[in-house]
């Protein structure tokens, strides 16, 4: 508790599996990433050529942008994202959780990893489909690992492959469970015309138009006072 009544409630993001599965994937983030690096990259080219003398003899071949719009090729690349997962049990053992005693951070480092497993490989779901589940739905999954829903507050809820994840484990238990760990994580957006990426895509456009508030600074911009 803060103390203050008035204190704005902070959004964690997260990571969440998309569709039902055992174990169920869910990590929400203890604290928040203190930067985010996205990146995408597009190649220009000539159709049939596409080496950067060809680019620059179109270029020289046009006076009018929209024509060389339209006679070069772009690859448009897929967006990733990177960032440091930070993991933490301290605030949770002076609270006495009876978890985090017993395996510190050991359940999230756990669900993180699964994350890029297939679900097929997942022992929880084998057994669960002995014991017999509803209309003969199957609990292990595909054999590729699972769709990853990247949710960072209320405009971002961002379809995604894990690329990469590095764990840095740093303090450990006396039993040897880590009890604080820097993750870094490498993520692909899955983009098309899945929901939550038209979602998060119709997000982004919404914010582009409330950018104009600021056209009355173009004037300015293109012809300084």
């Amino acid at each position: 508790m803060s103390g203050f009544s008035n204190a704005p409630k902070i959004l964690k993001g997260a990571f969440v599996e998309y569709g039902i599965s055992i174990p169920p994937l869910f990590v929400p983030f203890q604290f928040n990433p203190d930067s985010i690096s996205r990146n995408r990259s597009n190649t220009f080219s000539v159709p049939g050529e596409g080496t950067e003398k060809s680019l620059r003899k179109l270029y020289k071949k046009y006076s009018d942008l929209e024509d060389i719009q339209e006679a070069q090729d772009v690859k448009i690349g897929l967006e990733t994202i990177s960032f440091d997962i930070r993991l933490d049990a301290t605030d949770k053992l002076d609270e006495g959780d009876s978890i985090t005693e017993q395996f510190g951070i050991a359940p999230q480092l756990s669900t993180l990893e699964l994350m890029m497993y297939p679900k097929s490989e997942s022992l929880l779901g084998a057994v669960a489909d002995l014991l017999g589940s509803s209309e003969g739905y199957s609990f292990t999954g595909s054999e590729k690992p699972p769709i990853i829903l990247f949710i960072w507050g209320r405009k971002k809820v961002l379809p995604v492959n894990i690329d990469s994840i590095k764990i840095n484990e740093m303090e450990f238990s006396t039993d040897l469970n880590p009890i604080r760990a820097i993750v870094t994580v490498g993520l692909t957006v899955i983009e098309g015309e899945n929901a939550p990426h038209l979602y998060s895509k119709a997000m982004k456009e919404a914010m582009s138009v409330l950018n104009l508030a600021n056209i009355a600074d173009l004037a300015s911009t293109v012809i300084p006072l």
